[in-house]
């Protein structure tokens, strides 16, 4: 597709602020929600948050709303500030029949990704855990890990402020259930690494080396928009949540759905059901491999994710 064409179609689509409003959405989000005054507050909470997202502006609505919706059904908010999910902007390719004509022409969507906030929040209200925790571990503080019995030993720095710039070596999480049974994790820094560059089309641990260096041109930085390079600890929390709760803890039906949901591009089907298709490795960013040559902006390329599954999951959101 030519740049006019491109741009011509990102010009027909209306804003997300006066899509919301149609008579077609407003049916649906008050048909999803049940509640007039907590549609209100959806409606108001995600167009504050695609009002100060230049780049979630030129996402299809429909994707957005999703989205948003997926979240607003696991009680969780869209705010930045919060950080408990977040829609990412993802670019689809044009898609063409074996004649060759275009049947969907090329566009941006808005992936749901749930930050490790999200994961918090949905395994306290679980109601199976006592104690939840993750961690980043400063350099000095581990004195030693045992994984055997799971046991950490650690002199924290005590400094709040000098703690926030002490460089991290490493992460820990644990869980402790109500009935006693515990778990715990700890991954140095360049096994976090290691782990990202591996399964990440975001992330280059050699380019992020570079990066924490200050060897990157200034004019090449628009490469590194990715959250794995703009907050790399918060990325390895949600790793770490992941690991521990998805491997050994107990699992709300809240928390399956967040799982099933993270990191996918989400669509609202005729039936008013969620259609969401995930990636093989969710994260919580929008991607941006800076070896490869990309358009600026927080933006996914599908052409650089992994596969994803070819089974896509139906979820009937009358039942949410």
């Amino acid at each position: 597709m030519s740049n006019s064409t491109q741009l011509q179609s990102t010009q027909q689509q209306p804003k997300f602020s006066v899509a919301i409003t149609t008579k077609g959405y407003q049916s649906l989000i008050n048909n999803t929600l049940g509640d007039p005054d907590r549609a209100k507050r959806f409606v108001a909470a995600i167009t504050s948050a695609v009002a100060v997202n230049p780049q979630l502006q030129t996402c299809e609505a429909g994707s957005i709303l999703a989205g948003g919706l997926l979240g607003e059904s696991l009680n969780l908010s869209p705010s930045p500030q919060l950080g408990q999910y977040y829609l990412v902007p993802f670019k689809q390719k044009a898609k063409y029949d074996r004649q060759g004509n275009m049947i969907a022409p090329e566009c941006y969507k808005a992936q749901f990704v749930l930050g490790y906030k999200g994961y918090i929040q949905l395994a306290i209200r679980s109601g199976y855990y006592q104690k939840l925790n993750v961690i980043e571990i400063k350099e000095g503080e581990l004195v030693h890990f045992d994984p055997l019995n799971e046991e950490i030993e650690c002199r924290l720095i005590e400094d709040f402020e000098k703690r926030e710039q002490a460089e991290t070596t490493g992460y820990y999480a644990m869980f402790e259930y109500v009935n006693g049974f515990r778990k715990a994790i700890y991954w140095s820094k360049e096994k976090m690494m290691t782990h990202a560059d591996s399964f990440s089309p975001a992330f280059s641990a050699q380019a992020y080396k570079r990066l924490l260096a200050g060897e990157i041109p200034e004019k090449d930085l628009w490469k590194f928009s990715s959250f794995w390079y703009k907050n790399f600890d918060d990325m390895a929390k949600k790793t770490m949540l992941r690991q521990l709760i998805s491997r050994w803890g107990v699992m709300s039906t809240e928390l399956q759905q967040a799982f099933a949901g993270d990191a996918s591009l989400v669509e609202v089907d005729a039936g008013q059901g969620f259609v969401t298709t995930p990636a093989d490795e969710p994260v919580l960013d929008a991607p941006e491999n800076p070896d490869r040559q990309m358009p600026p902006g927080n933006v996914l390329n599908d052409d650089l994710r992994p596969e994803a599954s070819d089974v896509v999951e139906q979820v009937d959101i009358s039942t949410l």
